[in-house]
Parts: C-alpha cells; sequence; structure tokens
C-alpha cells in the first residue's frame, strides 16, 4: 500500500496559511534536506482546485534549475475540485475521477511511491480525520504569525497522534512527523 504524505510550514502558534510572510530568514539547509528527503519518496500529488489554480499559475514558468520546480512540473498531479472541468492545463495533472476519500483510498491501493498533499490545508485536514493520512509533518518555524489559517481548528473532533521523527535545525526550525496514533 502506498503511504498518504503531507507537509506544511507551520509558525509556532499554529498558522499554516501564506508561510512567505512569516518565514523571513529561517529557511534553512536542514530544512531544505528534510523536505528533499520527503518529495523525493513521492511520485503523485494531490492538491485541491485553489492551489492548483496558483501553483499552474507560477510553476511551470520557474527557474529550470529550481530544485522544487524540477519535481512539481513532471510529477503525476491530481486536483479535487468541484468547479473545474475537462482537460487542466499544466503538464501531467487532471481531476479526480471520484470523491476525494474513495479516490485516494483507491489510490493508495495502486502500485507507485508516496503519495503527498500539496497546497491545500483543506484536503490535509479531509484526509487526516478521514484516517487515510499516514505523515503528517509540521516545519514549524520559530516565529509567531499571529493571523491566519490554522490548520486545526476550535471544533475538530479529539484525535490521538504518534511522533514518528523530529529534528530541530541550526536556525531554530522543528521538524516533526505525526502520524494517526492505533487505538
Amino acid at each position: 500500500m502506498r503511504r498518504l504524505t503531507a507537509g506544511l510550514f507551520s509558525s509556532v502558534d499554529g498558522v499554516v496559511e501564506s508561510p512567505h510572510l512569516w518565514q523571513f530568514d529561517s529557511f534553512d539547509s536542514e530544512l531544505g534536506a528534510g523536505m528533499d528527503a520527503m518529495i523525493g519518496k513521492v511520485d503523485t500529488v494531490l492538491l485541491g482546485r485553489q492551489g492548483y489554480q496558483e501553483w499552474a499559475d507560477y510553476w511551470p514558468r520557474a527557474e529550470a534549475t529550481d530544485p522544487f520546480g524540477s519535481f512539481i512540473n513532471p510529477v503525476q498531479k491530481f486536483v479535487a475540485s468541484r468547479t473545474l472541468s475537462g482537460e487542466l492545463g499544466w503538464t501531467n495533472a487532471s481531476l479526480m475521477t471520484a470523491p476525494l476519500e474513495e479516490f485516494v483510498a483507491g489510490l493508495k491501493e495502486t502500485d507507485g511511491g508516496d503519495i503527498a498533499v500539496c497546497a491545500s490545508i483543506s484536503l490535509v485536514r479531509q484526509l487526516l480525520f478521514a484516517g487515510l493520512l499516514d505523515s503528517l509533518m509540521l516545519m514549524t518555524h520559530p516565529v509567531v504569525a499571529g493571523a491566519g489559517r490554522r490548520l486545526f481548528e476550535p471544533a475538530d473532533p479529539v484525535t490521538r497522534l504518534e511522533l514518528q521523527d523530529v529534528a530541530a535545525t541550526s536556525k531554530g526550525n522543528v521538524l516533526a512527523s505525526y502520524g494517526l496514533r492505533a487505538l
């Protein structure tokens, strides 16, 4: 069975939206190595509509030497959307052909590398609470963002997690991976 992973940049106060507004100079080589290790196992990416539209507008025009661009442009991408239809314009991108949870459960049963959720807080939330997310890496920067969307909301159900891995970087980032705790 394929593993489903997600990685989100986070502030200490839990903000995961628009990290470019609060990352400042905390991105370091160890954080980059952690990201490289995570995406090195990935051959399929899941995106929500908004993330797809933002990334499809930016990444195909990124510098050819950009390491993330070299990964994201050719990789197979599936987009969850209730409003998009037809062919998608970004290389190797297509719409999911079934409801999210059903599509992802079936995709996990196919052959291949890891599947990563990218650029979608809502997909991460839905797949985690559906029990389909195998690993959630939070890359916490040493900053209080104050404002912005957080991954978890006050009405979320109690959900027990287990720590899979943790590392700290020289600039104070903490990379912590969690999975759902087995009952």
